[in-house]
C-alpha cells in the first residue's frame, strides 16, 4: 500500500500544484487580458482543442508513452500557456491555448488509467475489492486537487493586491458595470486599472514555477507502471480502434436519453462560463478592481468542494432530483439577483454571495449529472463519458465565444432559458426511466456517481 499511496499522493500534490496556477490564470483571463476579448476567446480556442483532444489522443499517447510519460508531456502544455501570457497577444496565447486544450484530454485520461492500474494492481496483492481501493485512490486525489482553486486565487489576490495605482471608482464608471455593462474596455476606464507589468510577471512567474514543479515531482517520484501491470490496460486502450471508439462516441445519440440530456450538459459548461468570464469581469473587476477576483473565486471554489463532498454523500437519501431541483432554484435566484443588482464597492459581502451559492449549484451540476452518466449507460460509459465532455466543453466554447460580444444580462437571459430547457429535458429522462423500470427508481437513486469529476476545469 505505501508504494502505490506515495504515488497517488505524487500525482495528487503534481496536479495541485499545476491547477493551482491554471486555474488562476484561467480566472484571470478576461479581465488580464481584455483588449479585444483576447482572454475569453483563448479560453474558447482551448475549449475548442479539448473536445478534439478528446476525440483523438489519449489513447494513441497513453498506449505510446505510458501513463508517467504521458501525464508530464501533458503537464508542459499548461505550462506553455502560462508562458504565452508573459507576452499576451494573438499570437503567443491563441498557439498556447490550442497547445494546453490538446494537452488536457490526454493528462486525465492517463491520470484516470493510472490509479486505476494502481488500485487494482494493490487490491489483487492485498486480496481486497478493486472498486474499493480505486474508490480511496481517487477520494484521496480529488481531496488534495480540490483546493488548488482556492490557492490560485490566493496568489494572484496577494501579488495583485500590492498594486500601487488604487484610482477611485466615480458613480460615472459603475454605471458600466453589472447586468447593463458598456460593451467598452471596463478594466481599463474605472478604478480597475491594469495592474503594473512587474506585478503581472511575479504572478505569472509564480505560476510558471509552480507548474515547473508538478513536471519535475512527477518525473522524480512518480514510478512508471510495469509492463506486466498495465498490459491489461493497454489491451482496453488497444482493443477499439480509433474510428471505432471516434464513431461510437455519435452512435450513443442514437440514444433518446443521451439526446435529451445534451441541455443540461452544455448548461454545466455555460454556467462555469458565465462566473469565470462574465461575473469577475463585469461585475468583480469593474467595481472593486482586478485584486478582489482571487478573493470572489476563492469563495466559489471552496464551497464548490465541500457541498461536492456533502451531496456525494447525502445523495442516498435526498435522491437525485431534489438535488437537481435545489440548484435549479438556486441558479434561477442568482440569474434574476444579477440582472436586478447595481454593483457597488460598498456592498462588498454582496459580491461573495453570489459566488458561494453558484458554487453550491454547480457542485449539484457536476457531481449529478456525473452520476447520473454513469447509471443510464452503464454498459457504454465510454461513450457517454465521451459525450459528456463533448457537450459541456462546447459550452464553454459558446459562452467565452460569445462573452465579448454581448451585453451581460442577454447573457443571463441565454443561462436561463438553457437552464429551464435542461429540467424539461432531464424530467423527460426521468419520467422515461420510470416508465422503463417503475420497480426500481429507488435503486438508482442511491447511485451518486463517485468522485467529483473536474476534467472541466481543466
Amino acid at each position: 500500500m505505501e508504494r502505490n499511496l506515495k504515488n497517488v499522493l505524487v500525482i495528487s500534490f503534481g496536479f495541485l500544484l499545476l491547477f493551482t496556477a491554471y486555474g488562476g490564470l484561467q480566472s484571470l483571463q478576461s479581465s488580464l487580458n481584455s483588449e479585444e476579448g483576447l482572454g475569453v476567446a483563448s479560453l474558447s480556442v482551448l475549449y475548442a482543442a479539448l473536445i478534439l483532444s478528446s476525440m483523438f489522443l489519449p489513447p494513441i499517447l497513453i498506449k505510446k508513452l505510458g501513463c508517467k510519460w504521458t501525464i508530464a508531456i501533458s503537464m508542459c502544455c499548461y505550462i506553455a500557456f502560462s508562458l504565452g501570457n508573459f507576452y499576451a497577444s494573438w499570437y503567443t496565447l491563441i498557439p498556447t491555448s490550442v497547445i494546453l486544450g490538446l494537452g488536457g484530454a490526454p493528462l486525465w485520461s492517463a491520470k484516470c488509467t493510472y490509479l486505476t492500474i494502481a488500485g487494482t494492481s494493490y487490491a489483487e496483492k492485498a486480496g481486497k475489492n478493486a472498486k474499493d481501493i480505486i474508490n480511496q485512490y481517487f477520494g484521496v486525489f480529488f481531496l488534495v486537487f480540490q483546493s488548488s482553486g482556492i490557492w490560485g486565487n490566493l496568489i494572484s489576490s496577494l501579488i495583485l493586491s500590492q498594486s500601487s495605482t488604487k484610482v477611485n471608482i466615480s458613480e460615472g464608471d459603475l454605471e458600466c458595470c453589472g447586468a447593463y455593462n458598456c460593451l467598452t474596455d471596463t478594466t481599463n476606464t474605472t478604478g480597475s486599472a491594469k495592474p503594473s507589468n512587474s506585478l503581472i510577471y511575479t504572478l505569472l512567474g509564480v505560476y510558471t514555477a509552480s507548474g515547473v514543479l508538478a513536471v519535475l515531482l512527477v518525473i522524480i517520484f512518480l514510478d512508471q507502471i510495469k509492463s506486466d501491470q498495465a498490459e491489461t490496460e493497454k489491451e482496453k486502450l488497444e482493443a477499439p480502434s480509433f474510428w471505432s471508439t471516434f464513431l461510437a462516441t455519435f452512435r450513443h445519440l442514437k440514444d433518446k436519453r443521451q439526446c435529451l440530456l445534451i441541455p443540461l450538459t452544455m448548461y454545466s459548461g455555460f454556467e462555469q462560463g458565465f462566473l469565470s468570464g462574465d461575473y469577475t469581469k463585469v461585475y468583480v473587476t469593474c467595481a472593486l478592481g482586478i485584486q478582489y477576483v482571487g478573493y470572489v473565486m476563492i469563495c466559489f471554489a471552496a464551497v464548490n468542494s465541500l457541498c461536492s463532498l456533502l451531496f456525494g454523500k447525502i445523495s442516498q437519501f435526498t435522491g437525485r432530483k431534489l438535488l437537481f431541483a435545489l440548484a435549479t432554484v438556486t441558479n434561477t435566484a442568482c440569474i434574476i439577483a444579477l440582472l436586478l443588482w447595481k454593483p457597488h464597492p460598498k456592498q462588498l459581502a454582496v459580491f461573495f454571495v453570489f459566488p458561494a451559492l453558484w458554487g453550491l449549484a454547480d457542485a449539484v451540476w457536476q457531481t449529478q449529472t456525473n452520476g447520473l452518466y454513469g447509471i443510464l449507460f452503464e454498459k457504454h460509459k465510454e461513450a457517454a463519458f465521451a459525450n459528456y465532455r463533448l457537450w459541456e466543453s462546447l459550452g464553454f466554447v459558446i459562452a467565452f465565444g460569445y462573452s465579448t460580444k454581448l451585453q451581460a444580462y442577454i447573457k443571463l437571459y441565454i443561462l436561463l432559458s438553457v437552464l429551464v430547457l435542461s429540467m424539461v429535458t432531464y424530467g423527460a429522462v426521468e419520467y422515461l426511466e420510470a416508465k422503463s423500470s417503475p420497480g426500481t427508481p429507488a435503486a438508482t437513486e442511491k447511485e451518486n456517481g463517485g468522485p467529483h469529476s473536474q476534467e472541466t476545469h481543466m
